[in-house]
């Protein structure tokens, strides 16, 4: 599927709102203006162009990151899939452009930004091994499916193994 991509630069026009949704999904919400400037050599100055607005929606962690991160009046780079939506209101089409971030960050040719990595839950590798190297049995022993009787580890169940 081709889809519109898009790197907007500019500023956050309104503080993110941050929500859940019914699936547990953390997702935040912004608005973003962009305005471009060029130098007018016949009057000698800097003009503004149309001033585009986009909603920023940013899911997951980088809806983490946004709410810790981002607030109103801020300098950010925005990547993201670009989407417009037309809607009624009353006898006028209006549209909306929205996108949805992959990427969200301050614009450090405006200011600077210090960084912190977000730590995340570690999950445990490690394995014990026996004394030929090999992974030891740790179970705390067995549940016969039939029964629904526990037994102990590798001495009860050698025990069964003779049995005949």
């Amino acid at each position: 599927m081709n889809e519109v991509m898009m790197t907007l630069v500019g500023n956050v026009v309104d503080d993110p709102t941050v929500r859940v949704t019914g699936g547990g999904h953390k997702v935040a919400n912004f608005r973003m203006a962009s305005t471009p400037r060029r130098f007018d050599r016949e009057q000698g100055r800097w003009v503004d162009g149309i001033t585009f607005f986009v909603t920023v929606t940013a899911w997951r962690n980088l809806a983490d990151g946004v709410e810790a991160s981002i607030q109103k009046g801020q300098p950010v780079i925005v990547m993201g899939r670009y989407q417009t939506r037309t809607y009624e209101v009353g006898e006028t089409t209006r549209v909306a452009h929205e996108l949805e971030a992959i990427s969200v960050g301050h614009d450090l040719n405006r200011g600077s930004t210090e960084f912190r990595k977000r730590a995340r839950p570690s999950s445990s590798n490690e394995v014990e091994l026996d004394e030929d190297g090999v992974p030891a049995d740790v179970s705390a022993g067995w549940i016969d499916p039939q029964t629904g009787e526990v037994f102990e580890p590798v001495d009860e169940i050698a025990s069964l193994a003779v049995v005949g």
